[in-house]
């Protein structure tokens, strides 16, 4: 057996295995803590502890690692190509490993570069636990660096970052002090612990890592000063199951309206009432008869209604994904407020590629309806807006793909800010676990920035989060269905709200910088050791 961990093609498949189990860490399955053991694996496969460590075989074994994280991770995706994309399954099959290979790039660098900024060290002993520490200084920087690319470049895909592992965890403490940026450090660290602690019988590094959580735990409520308010908030969530084949329909419009509508007007003793994303499946020109109906209902029942709508501008062709207010704005308004292009809406700025915009879309678009789905081709609003005002609340808004952006929400968050919203629209993935993951990326943002969290979609999972008392209220998929509930407040800003990443990348700057002074020295020291042997 001995054997066999020494041959390459197994730790490939073992790589594979690990990276395939980190799925099980991620919701709707939630054991967090097998993300601890894959990584300690992965670890263990590419330690560069002798002289059969090289950098082409950390990348093959990085790329590998990846193949399995994300190849079943967001396997959700390929539901959205099989159904909608009309692709034969061979070719559709080949887009999804295209799509996985490109993700475990990342992985696979991260792995090539900590262990090419190590080599520098390779002469001494690589088996002291000063070493090996040495290289996972390297390795984890060099992953959160390659995961904080994986967001950015081409737009993003931030998905299955790992502090989303830690959602649901006891460490979920810590999101509103570090952020998902910081947990994700803090899974490498006890992944790293658990190497240690199995392989080597070692377990200083888990208790020093255990007494630093432990003095934060002590600390943090000095760090954010959120607590609930006396105010409760009526809210009515309406999730329509419209089936996506039919949502561009025109035959289906007035139906689908009509049936929003039904499932609202029973239920105004609310303080606000919210639709998912293009609940209304008429462009908001055509549609303006129904929303100023919809505005004179909402205020004469003295509350507020949100829902997303498309908006196409005849004078630019511009086609815009927004959420719009109707009903009261403020606490003291006697009557509605809507107007056609009125201020009180959110025009989303992160869109979903492929889904809302088309890169290369002359060459694309032709080749295949996966292209040219309906309502592909938005233009994106302003990166900075206002928040949404509905029945005195102060509402931050995030469309469907926009909640996997930290960042993103933190620059438009406001100490003011009341509720955060999130609407979608998953019925793009089935009964899968793409729908969950999106729910537990939403229950971050939460924790993140301690706001109360309203999440509605079409099909489910429609909920709210109290990110204090941790605490989920949701209807259940694929049926019709309302929840009518209330919900607390909460006042003060969170630690990472007012600082956000600086202090964690802070933080791994100087650990880099001191990874570097040790490396700088160790040459020195080798080539006096060289000079030595050659006297």
């Amino acid at each position: 057996m001995t054997n066999l961990f020494k041959k390459f093609w197994f730790k490939k498949l073992l790589a594979i295995f690990a990276g395939a189990c980190m799925t099980l860490s991620y919701a709707p399955f939630n054991y967090w803590p097998i993300s601890f053991f894959c990584f300690a694996i992965i670890i263990g496969l590419v330690k560069p502890t002798d002289e059969n460590t090289t950098v082409k075989k950390s990348a093959q074994l990085g790329f590998y690692f990846g193949l399995g994280w994300f190849g079943v991770g967001i396997s959700w995706v390929h539901v959205a190509i099989a159904d909608f994309g009309g692709l034969p399954l061979i070719i559709s099959l080949l887009l999804m490993l295209i799509l996985c290979a490109y993700l475990a790039l990342y992985p696979a660098l991260a792995f090539a570069l900590s262990c090419k900024l190590y080599q520098y060290k390779r002469p001494l002993n690589c088996r002291s636990k000063y070493c090996l520490l040495h290289w996972f200084s390297y390795f984890s920087i060099c992953f959160i660096l390659m995961e904080t690319l994986r967001g950015i470049v081409l737009t993003g895909f931030p998905w299955l970052s790992l502090g989303y592992i830690l959602t649901d965890s006891p460490l979920n403490f810590l999101s509103p002090i570090i952020g998902e940026f910081g947990l994700s450090f803090v899974v490498l660290i006890f992944s790293f612990a658990a190497y240690l602690l199995f392989q080597a019988k070692q377990v200083w590094f888990l208790l020093a890592s255990l007494s630093i959580l432990f003095i934060t735990l002590l600390i943090s409520p000095y760090l954010s000063n959120t607590q609930h308010q006396d105010k409760q908030v009526k809210v009515l969530l309406v999730q329509g199951n419209i089936e996506q084949q039919i949502k561009w329909n025109p035959d289906q419009a007035w139906s689908i309206m009509q049936k929003y509508r039904d499932l609202t007007y029973k239920n105004w003793d609310v303080d606000l009432v919210v639709w998912p994303e293009a609940a209304i499946s008429k462009v908001e020109y055509l549609a303006g008869d129904f929303l100023t109906q919809l505005d004179s209902a909402a205020a004469f029942n003295n509350t507020a209604l949100i829902t997303g709508i498309v908006d196409y501008q005849v004078d630019t062709t511009a086609i815009y994904n927004n959420l719009i207010v109707v009903g009261k704005r403020n606490l003291d308004s006697k009557q509605g407020q809507y107007h056609y292009l009125h201020d009180n809406r959110y025009t989303k700025h992160k869109l979903l590629p492929i889904g809302e915009f088309v890169p290369f879309e002359d060459i694309l678009r032709p080749i295949a309806p996966l292209f040219n789905l309906a309502m592909s081709s938005f233009s994106e609003g302003e990166a900075i807006q206002k928040n949404l005002v509905a029945n005195g609340l102060n509402i931050l808004p995030a469309n469907c793909f926009e909640i996997v952006f930290s960042n993103f929400l933190r620059q438009n968050y406001q100490t003011n800010s009341d509720l955060l919203l999130t609407v979608s629209n998953d019925a793009w993935f089935g009964d899968s676990h793409g729908p969950h993951q999106h729910m537990q990326i939403a229950r971050m943002r939460s924790q993140e920035l301690s706001l109360p969290l309203l999440r509605v979609t079409n099909n489910g999972i429609t909920a709210v989060y109290d990110p204090i008392d941790d605490i989920q209220q949701s209807t259940p998929q694929f049926e019709t269905n309302i929840l009518k509930t209330q919900i607390k407040t909460i006042s003060g800003d969170t630690f990472y709200s007012r600082h956000g990443d600086k202090p964690m990348q802070i933080l791994l700057l100087l650990i880099f910088l001191c990874a570097v002074l040790a490396t700088y020295k160790q040459i020195k020291t080798n080539l006096k050791l060289n000079l030595a042997r050659t006297k």
